[in-house]
């Protein structure tokens, strides 16, 4: 099962499926889960509890970190880490496993062979699930000092795999570079290139986790 947050992700992947020579959609159940870690756990969950899967993927656009990649790039994860979840304090920010209520960190199933894919760019690394998009050079730098091996940021890859973990299924998370992280410059963004992307990588990513 793939899960994106909105419906053109989604779109996106999908004919990228379509457009390869053995038509991979009847295989790959593809949900537009929602906006954010709560609503793509809800949705992973909900869909998981009514019939049964191999594998669950994280898909969609994201934030690239400068110093790693580029626009466009397709970034896939080594680890899915809950970046701002947790408590702010005087001494700083601690998250939640260092408060002892949780695990932060989900190993991720990165498919092989994804290097290229179809004239992308792939970055591996730890990508980051936030609550709040990064617009400032200071949060950016917060992010990066915190977690040196981050590639890149999105919204939901952490409620996917926490849903898929309480079913006991390996999860996945792929993103396409759209803006970087750091100010934000909404003109600067490059939305239909990095959908172009993700339905370019569709198949490979697939066939990689699929076999």
């Amino acid at each position: 099962m793939v899960v994106t947050a909105v419906e053109a992700e989604r779109a996106a992947f999908e004919r990228g499926l379509a457009g390869s020579a053995r038509d991979l959609r009847a295989a790959v159940t593809l949900l537009a889960g929602g906006v954010g870690a709560a609503m793509a756990a809800a949705a992973t969950a909900a869909t998981l509890a009514r019939e049964p899967y191999d594998v669950v993927v994280s898909a969609g656009i994201g934030g690239v970190f400068p110093e790693r990649g580029g626009l466009a790039d397709l970034l896939v994860a080594e680890r899915i880490i809950a970046a701002d979840l947790g408590a702010d304090g005087p001494e700083g920010f601690r998250s939640v496993t260092e408060l002892g209520f949780g695990v932060t960190v989900v190993e991720a199933l990165a498919p092989h062979p994804l290097t290229p894919v179809n004239g992308c760019e792939v970055v591996r690394g730890d990508l980051l699930t936030v609550n709040t998009g990064t617009g400032t050079a200071d949060r950016a730098a917060w992010l990066r000092a915190r977690h040196p091996a981050a590639v890149g940021e999105a919204m939901e890859g952490y409620g996917v795999a926490v849903a898929a973990a309480r079913f006991g299924l390996p999860v996945a998370e792929i993103r396409a570079a759209s803006n970087l992280v750091g100010p934000r410059d909404r003109a600067a963004w490059r939305i239909g290139e990095a959908l172009d992307t993700l339905a370019r990588a569709a198949v490979p990513i697939m066939e990689g986790l699929l076999g």
